[in-house]
């Protein structure tokens, strides 16, 4: 059984130290998709927005500075407010958007609830596939048995 735990919020795209705009925003946890978190972002275009990462990387972002490349993700404080800072980057720009950190947070605890850390691998059920895969069937005892069993294994010395 799948579970989803999302949460919709409002994050700011900072375009200067002195102008941000508001992007509405929707976090999203599959425990189908059980490494990993996505975020779609709601921006005046056809159609949002979508990046996926390893939740890992945010649970850690919300403690301290972590991430590189495409994805860095630290908390700080901006006019006296708990903030999560997320950069983002790819061949189309880069983004600086900022999430309150408490609904982030209480989202985030929720997914670990759902999914505690460590355990992620038991939801893919890799497995049983595997154990199914490797199963015998009705055919496998002619692989699987000793063709040199019962032969005699002498060499003839009539010759």
């Amino acid at each position: 059984m799948q579970t989803v735990v999302e949460r919709e919020l409002e994050m700011q795209l900072v375009l200067s130290p002195e102008r941000s705009i508001p992007v509405p925003a929707k976090l999203a946890y599959r425990t189908e998709d059980p490494f990993a978190v996505h975020f779609t972002f709601h921006v005046n275009s056809d159609a949002p927005v979508n990046w996926t990462f390893a939740r890992e990387l945010i649970v850690e972002g919300v403690f301290r500075p972590c991430g590189h490349g495409d994805v860095r993700i630290w908390p700080t404080k901006v006019n006296g407010r708990s903030v999560l800072c997320l950069a983002l980057s790819s061949p189309d720009g880069d983004a600086l958007l900022e999430a309150p950190s408490s609904p982030v947070a209480a989202w985030l605890e929720r997914t670990l609830r759902v999914v505690p850390p460590g355990t992620e691998h038991e939801q893919l059920g890799m497995d049983d596939g595997l154990n199914q895969l490797l199963a015998p069937t009705a055919g496998d005892e002619l692989w699987l048995r000793d063709p040199w069993r019962g032969k005699d294994d002498t060499p003839d010395t009539g010759a």
